[in-house]
């Protein structure tokens, strides 16, 4: 399995204990490597303090800014023929191990995601109802298997896991999206599922499959969600582009109406509609400035 980790020494502490205390079969065959991808913090120390009391712990470096290519180089060290990926801010439960790998043999799977709950550090407020837990990698919604579909959301990178083969087939995470150290970003998890799914493979969520993620204060600020959303899809938009033939500063003309429409949406809701739906849509007006910033810079 494979963690990656920057500037998080100490709640990578936390979950390298969790790891430590899961439960695989007899048997079973299996590493942890951690990537530290340029961290400035300890925590290369923290993982040779771990290391000193459990051989299966590796430690890899990758200097290139950015969780893709943190990826790519723990599945490039990676020996085993099923990859598991959490992150260094999650705590995997006990049979976590085993519930993915028993998951992915029952229902014949190239790849799967799983449960992630949150672990709050203060109570959310209000407004920060389930519509937004995608942004802070939480996936509570079911507890069952079921199939992912391109019609379904993809599963999240704090709880997913492939074969080796699929990497053979589709390639490596897509190195121009994710997050590059602070600057925040998504879609490299979403591109990877789709390459699966388009190359005729099977991928399934496991319900049992659980671990419990993070959610510091910070992040469940208004503030920080129109950082992500905004951040994210400028990702977007410098990586895969738009379509649209008429520009201006290489932004489609047809986006400009979208985007006073959205403005226009988001003043009335202020007023008229519960405050989750009125964030909702401020969201939206933050999604299309990224988007054009995104656009722009790539002129």
């Amino acid at each position: 399995m494979i963690v990656c980790t920057y500037n998080r020494a100490e709640s990578l502490r936390d979950t390298l204990r969790a790891l430590q205390a899961l439960r695989p079969a007899p048997g079973r065959t299996w590493e942890v490597i951690v990537v530290d991808n340029n961290s400035k913090d300890h925590t290369r120390a923290v993982v040779e303090e771990a290391q000193r009391a459990w051989p299966l712990l590796r430690y890899e470096f990758e200097g290139e800014q950015g969780l893709s290519h943190a990826r790519n180089h723990g599945i490039g060290c990676a020996r085993g023929d099923v990859i598991l990926f959490t992150d260094d801010d999650v705590l995997p439960e006990p049979e976590w191990l085993e519930t993915t790998h028993a998951g992915l043999e029952t229902h014949g799977a190239d790849a799967c995601g799983g449960w992630i709950g949150p672990i709050w550090e203060t109570p959310p407020p209000a407004w920060l109802t389930e519509r937004f837990y995608g942004f802070l990698a939480v996936r509570t919604d079911r507890n069952d298997d079921y199939p992912i579909t391109a019609e379904t959301p993809p599963p999240y990178g704090a709880n997913m896991a492939f074969r080796r083969h699929v990497f053979d087939r589709v390639g490596l995470f897509d190195t121009s999206r994710g997050r590059k150290g602070t600057v925040l970003a998504s879609g490299e998890d979403g591109d990877m599922f789709e390459r699966i799914l388009a190359a005729g493979m099977k991928v399934v969520f496991l319900g049992r499959s659980r671990v419990h993620h993070k959610v510091e204060a910070f992040r469940t600020t208004k503030q920080y969600f129109r950082r992500w959303r905004f951040q994210t899809s400028r990702n977007i938009a410098q990586s895969c582009g738009v379509p649209g033939g008429r520009r201006l500063f290489n932004i489609p003309l047809y986006v400009y109406p979208q985007l006073l429409r959205a403005v226009s949406r988001m003043l009335w809701s202020h007023f008229t509609l519960p405050a989750d739906e009125a964030f909702n849509r401020e969201i939206v007006v933050f999604h299309f400035l990224g988007l054009m910033q995104g656009l722009y810079r790539s002129r």
